[in-house]
C-alpha cells in the first residue's frame, strides 16, 4: 500500500515510511486480558519487514541459500491497547545503513483509533547461509536502501 493511497489524518501520522502493511486484527490475537497480545505485534512486524525487503529489491533474498537477512535484534514499544475489530497500518523504513546492518523503522497504527499504537525497532544483517557468516551489503541493496530513506524523507517532507 502507498501512503498517498491513505486517507487523513492518517497519511500525516505515517508520513516519512516507505511502505505501508494493512494487516487485520484478528480475534484469537487477543489475549486473557482482552487487549492484543505482545507476540502478535512482533509477527506483524516481520510482515511488515519483509514487505520493505520486497520493496527494495537486490541479490539479498530468503531463499535460504546465499545471501539473505537475518534480524539481529527487534524491539517494539506499546503506546496503546488494541484490540478486535480493527485494522492495523504498519509504516517501515530503512533509518541507518551500516557497513553488513541496516536498522528499520515500523510504526504500527489502530485504523479505529486513528493514532500509533505501537513502534517497533529493527536491526537485520546480511547474513551468507553459504559461507555461514555476516557479509557485506551488496552494492544494489546498499543503492535501494538509499532510495528508499531518499523517497521516505522526500514523503514527509511533502506534508
Amino acid at each position: 500500500m502507498l501512503i498517498s493511497e491513505l486517507q487523513e489524518p492518517i497519511r500525516s501520522k505515517l508520513s516519512g515510511f516507505h511502505t505501508v502493511t494493512p494487516l487485520p486484527v484478528q480475534w484469537g490475537d487477543q489475549d486473557a486480558f482482552g487487549h492484543v497480545n505482545n507476540v502478535t505485534y512482533f509477527r506483524w512486524l516481520e510482515s511488515a519487514r519483509i514487505d520493505l525487503l520486497a520493496a527494495c529489491p537486490s541479490q539479498v533474498t530468503m531463499a535460504g541459500s546465499g545471501p539473505g537477512p537475518i534480524v539481529a535484534s527487534l524491539t517494539c514499544d506499546y503506546r496503546r491497547q488494541l484490540h478486535f475489530p480493527d485494522q492495523v497500518l504498519i509504516g517501515s523504513r530503512v533509518d541507518r545503513i551500516g557497513r553488513s546492518s541496516a536498522d528499520l523503522v515500523h510504526a504500527i497504527l489502530s485504523v479505529r483509533q486513528q493514532e500509533v499504537v505501537a513502534e517497533g525497532r529493527c536491526v537485520i544483517v546480511v547474513y551468507d547461509y553459504s559461507q555461514q557468516r555476516v557479509c557485506r551489503i551488496p552494492e544494489d541493496l546498499r543503492q535501494a536502501f538509499t532510495e528508499s530513506m531518499a523517497l521516505a524523507r522526500q514523503q514527509e517532507s511533502q506534508q
